[in-house]
């Protein structure tokens, strides 16, 4: 089976580099999430395999595509949920979804169709008709990964998607997650929630200064951290050195 993701040597530099020569793979059909502490380079390395960002060297290849060589066709398997939702506030949700589905190519039979489900799915139903401009930010967040969701892309980029959510739209955006990865989406994903990847994540990967410190399953990791019955924080603060007063409660960002 191909892989989902390879990164190869991928560097961005701006002043200094904030990727350095960052080399991992992501496998299809698995969850995999991206930790490191503030300024590890996690945002940047996601917008490079978006195409948002151009990396100064290095390869990107979603599903054996190379997408710096054919971008638009990368792009079609993927899809992009940045931290902060990027809705159209005077649509409706079900307005947005038809639209985002257009864009994309979609009919607009099958993307009302997948419109109406992920909505109902989302708990957004009942808002259908009205305008996101009054949604709250777990509302907006629920639908801006429908959004994200409407092409029924093979990768799902998420950076920081639990970000603001009480608990009870942090479970319908996590069983979303894992319904995606049981149908055979890949997720990729950033958190500073450190017991959601604990929890989620197939594999793991920690990123300091631009470059990979560790990756694998949660046994893996803590096999190397010599922490043999530690939590992901545990392995976490041991790997990058950080201390509990840098990061608190587990959290990173």
């Amino acid at each position: 089976m191909v892989d989902a993701l390879v990164l190869d040597d991928l560097t961005k530099v701006f002043a200094k580099p904030a990727v350095d020569h960052l080399s991992l793979t992501v496998r299809a059909g698995e969850l995999y999430a991206l930790l490191g502490p503030n300024g590890a380079g996690k945002t940047t390395t996601l917008r490079m395999v978006a195409g948002l960002l151009k990396p100064t060297s290095g390869s990107i290849r979603v599903f054996g595509v190379d997408a710096l060589g054919d971008p638009a066709a990368a792009k079609q398997m993927i899809a992009w949920a940045p931290d902060e939702p990027m809705l159209y506030d005077r649509l409706t949700p079900m307005e947005y979804l038809e639209f985002v589905a257009g864009l994309w190519g979609v009919d607009p039979k099958e993307g009302r169709a997948r419109a109406e489900s992920l909505l109902k799915f989302l708990g957004l139903w009942d808002q259908r008709d009205q305008r996101c401009e009054a949604f709250s930010r777990g509302m907006k967040q629920k639908a801006a990964l429908a959004g994200a969701l409407i092409h029924e892309p093979r990768m799902l980029i998420l950076d920081e998607p639990l970000t603001g959510l009480d608990a009870a739209v942090s479970r319908q955006v996590k069983d979303l997650l894992q319904a995606r990865v049981r149908g055979g989406a890949t997720v990729i994903l950033t958190t500073h929630i450190l017991e959601v990847a604990e929890r989620m994540a197939d594999r793991i990967g920690i990123i300091q200064s631009g470059k990979l410190l560790a990756e694998g399953t949660l046994t893996e990791l803590r096999e190397r951290a010599g922490e043999r019955d530690g939590t992901l924080e545990d392995i976490f603060l041991e790997l990058t050195g950080e201390s509990d007063a840098d990061h608190g409660a587990g959290a990173v960002a």
